[in-house]
Parts: C-alpha cells; structure tokens; sequence
C-alpha cells in the first residue's frame, strides 16, 4: 500500500504537474524555433521565366533570392527561341523559400544531328516510314530509268547526294531518287 500512497502523496502530484508543464513548455518552444528556423512563414512567388534567355531567367530569379540549376534539353521545340527557357520547375506562381532551385529546361540551339539510314535498294513504300520515323521530310521524288520500279536509288539534300551513314539535322528534307521501271 505503501506505492499508492506515494502515487497520490502531495510531493509526487506536484513533481507530476511540473514534469507536464515543463514537456508542454519545451515543445511549445521547440516548435516555435522550428517555424523560425525553417522560416516558416516566409513565401516567394517564383516568376515566369519561360521564352526567356539564360542570363535574363538567371537576373530574375536572383532577385527573388532564388537559385536556378539547368536541366539540358535533347529535344528542340520550333515554337521557343533556341536557347531560351522551355520548362521550369516549380512552376510561375508558385510560393517557395529564399534560396530554393528552380530546375529550368533549356531549349537546344536546332535539332539533333541523325544518321542517314540504308533505305537503298529499298522500296518507296519500305524507306519512305523509315524516314519519316527518324525525323526527316521527305521531300521530292525524281524518277530515273531503272528496271526496279519505286526502288530508292538516291538520297539528296539540297542537290548533294548522301550515303548511309551521313549525319543530317532532324526535320531535314531529303530528296528521293527512284526506279521508274522502264529498263
């Protein structure tokens, strides 16, 4: 009897009180420090930097106290300016914290070099979805005589004649020459 007796004995309820005051004391505080310390309250909207070039994003986010990091691009979209911003990360108007990155995607300067593929000796109907699925237009279609008709004889951009293997710029157009059947 002597453990109930010290549970409910003056001294141990008001050690007890204190105990619970002093835990509720320390996380008051403690979470008013962690509001303070991770500037809670603080919020920056980020700004539209798309369309824009690298220096001029770079001058904007700076002075919002922002950081940016680039995110190269592989694939080249006609409808921004080469080199320009095409994407960013957290997106405009968006609140964030001082000195948070903002990831930026960065519009090459053209399209991609591609390699010529083999289509000679091919049929019209064989080459001309390899071509197309590459990148490339295809654009006029000469006939020559040949014994083979719609038979991809040539390849041609801008008047010069291209080999398998050739690097051409993506959406290039390349000129076909065929067998017209006649041989």
């Amino acid at each position: 009897m002597s453990f109930f007796k010290f549970i409910f004995s003056k001294s141990f309820l008001i050690q007890l009180g204190l105990a619970i005051v002093a835990i509720f004391l320390f996380c008051f505080l403690g979470l008013k420090w962690m509001g303070f310390y991770t500037k809670h309250s603080q919020r920056i909207e980020v700004p539209n930097v798309k369309r824009l070039s690298v220096e001029l994003a770079k001058k904007s986010l700076a002075n919002k106290e922002l950081q940016m990091a680039i995110q190269d691009s592989a694939n080249f979209d006609p409808k921004f300016p080469p080199l320009s911003i095409i994407d960013q990360n957290p997106k405009a108007g968006n609140l964030v914290k001082e000195n948070r990155k903002i990831y930026l995607t960065i519009n090459p300067s053209g399209y991609r070099k591609v390699k010529i593929p083999d289509v000679i000796q091919k049929t019209l109907r064989q080459a001309k979805p390899t071509l197309k699925a590459i990148g490339f237009n295809i654009g006029k279609k000469t006939y020559v005589p040949n014994l083979a008709k719609d038979v991809v004889l040539k390849l041609k951009h801008n008047g010069k004649v291209l080999k398998p293997g050739d690097l051409l710029m993506k959406t290039s157009t390349v000129d076909l020459v065929l067998g017209d059947g006649t041989q």
